[in-house]
């Protein structure tokens, strides 16, 4: 069931939770969110708590979703994805811009395709504003902290390589404002935007062999290093805690941190296979092998039905007990299958799958508790979608893009750069390319009406976001291709001033 913003915000024509919470009640599936969790009646109906408790209660949920949500797709949707490169030999640069950039994107991906898997328009906006958001505030804010903070070392990127990027982006921009623009779109067109992203592979790989680097491991593209760790870790902490006198202060800090994750962490080991030599046991990895089909069952076939049918569960407990087994007969307790044994592959795509799921019952969760969270506070979906939506799935991005730039020397910041863009292309062409093949799905054969195309907010976000991209071609080619504190001062300037703008409409200045 979809919460339908244009009935539930009939709410506020009423005074006190209490009038509200009968309100909520008496419409309750239209005032039902997408997610496990009725965030406005656990709000206005909920006697034993204040507003001001509920707000806390539900801005720590958000932190918390936002966690698990990144901490998933790092810990095992990109060791699953790592994997399957490995596996298939894939070349680095295939790797970087495929399987590598899904999961660096998949937060934004996963959040994406829930917005638009329901049918409300409302929904439907926080998905096109959150990859808009993300796009602009990684290619500007997240650039521009980069630069200020290692403008002192006038580190020079490669020109060619970033030209590239920039107009790439600029084009995918003007191909979302043309379909904006029109208002509508079909399936053929919605596919297309996952067609372009495969010429910008064949692009990206024919300029790096041109350059001479097809051969090398040259070009690593939005992920290749922050996902192996902890979201809210930098990426050199394990090797930095090794050699710093403070290393066993941190040591403790992580056991600590791990025991009270301990309850949220469970879940996802028991139903998630992982095949990672430094979280491989056996134990948890027959256990979720077993649980899997089972889990399956329980999030789709149950709640899917009036009167679950038990017999479909008990042939997913059969099969997760059959291959519990296997799992438990042909693995080794000390270490996970050898790379190049094929019994690998299906631990692989298990753990894929399973972590595409988990993704995205928490991508939902999120988008639900944004929907609300906008209703409750009377702030247009759109808005929470460019902003906090937007933020909280760029924070591997910040963390990892700075670490590598002032760690890493000329190849750090060059990669950190890449990625601040190639990432964007990613989530734009891949995120909403799949988001669009689903809802043009959904309405086949008509065409898909596109709810935002009225909505100032995207206009307004391509319109800054244009401005900051013509900078990024204009000045840091006239600088010598240096990541100067001017370069990097404007793009932050044109940001805040998309940001102000934005405040200022929602306290209603404007």
């Amino acid at each position: 069931m979809d919460l339908d913003l244009g009935i539930c915000r009939d709410l506020h024509t009423f005074n006190g939770n209490q009038a509200k919470c009968i309100y909520i009640k008496t419409n309750f599936l239209e005032c039902q969110s997408t997610g496990y969790i009725n965030y406005l009646q656990l709000f206005y109906c909920n006697s034993n708590q204040t507003n001001l408790q509920s707000y806390i209660l539900f801005f720590l949920w958000l932190l918390l979703l936002f966690y698990l949500l990144g901490d998933t797709a790092s810990t095992y949707f990109c060791s699953s994805l790592k994997g399957l490169s490995k596996t298939l030999n894939l070349s680095p640069t295939v790797a970087g811009v495929t399987l590598l950039s899904l999961g660096n994107g998949a937060p934004d991906v996963f959040a994406s395709i829930v917005s638009f898997i329901g049918d409300d328009a409302g929904a439907n906006e926080v998905g096109i504003n959150s990859i808009l958001g993300g796009a602009f505030f990684v290619s500007t804010a997240v650039v521009g902290i980069i630069c200020i903070s290692i403008g002192k070392n006038q580190v020079s990127i490669n020109r060619n390589g970033f030209i590239r990027d920039v107009l790439s982006l600029m084009f995918c921009l003007s191909c979302l404002a043309t379909i904006v623009f029109v208002g509508k779109l079909n399936l053929f067109v919605a596919v297309g935007f996952l067609f372009m992203y495969t010429l910008y592979v064949f692009l990206v790989s024919a300029s790096e062999f041109c350059d001479g680097g097809g051969g090398r491991k040259k070009l690593v593209l939005p992920v290749t290093t922050h996902l192996e760790t902890p979201l809210l870790l930098p990426a050199n902490s394990v090797s930095d805690e090794k050699s710093s006198t403070g290393g066993e202060n941190k040591k403790w800090v992580m056991i600590l941190t791990r025991f009270i994750m301990l309850p949220i962490d469970l879940p996802r080991r028991l139903t998630i296979p992982n095949v990672n030599e430094e979280n491989w046991s056996k134990p948890f990895a027959v256990i979720s092998v077993g649980l899997s089909p089972v889990f399956l069952g329980l999030i789709w076939i149950i709640p899917n039905e009036e009167n679950p049918n038990p017999t479909p569960l008990l042939y997913l407990a059969a099969a997760g007990v059959m291959t519990g087994s296997v799992a438990f007969f042909t693995t080794n307790r000390s270490k996970p299958p050898a790379p190049e044994k094929r019994v690998l592959i299906p631990w692989l795509v298990s753990g894929f799958v399973m972590s595409i799921v988990w993704s995205y019952l928490l991508a939902e969760e999120l988008v639900s508790l944004l929907l609300s969270l906008g209703l409750i506070i009377g702030i247009s979906p759109s808005i929470l979608g460019l902003t906090v939506l937007a933020w909280g799935n760029s924070l591997g991005d910040i963390v990892a893009n700075l670490t590598m730039a002032r760690n890493d020397g000329v190849s750090g910041a060059q990669i950190a750069i890449t990625g601040c863009f190639c990432g964007p292309i990613f989530n734009t062409l891949v995120g909403l390319g799949l988001s669009f093949s689903v809802a043009c799905w959904k309405t086949y054969p008509l065409r898909y009406q596109i709810p935002t195309a009225m909505d100032y907010d995207v206009y307004e976000t391509m319109g800054f976001m244009a401005v900051s991209l013509v900078w990024s071609l204009v000045v840091l080619p006239m600088t010598g291709m240096k990541l100067g504190r001017v370069y990097g001062g404007g793009l932050l300037v044109v940001y805040l001033c998309f940001l102000s703008l934005k405040i200022v409409r929602v306290v209603g200045l404007i």
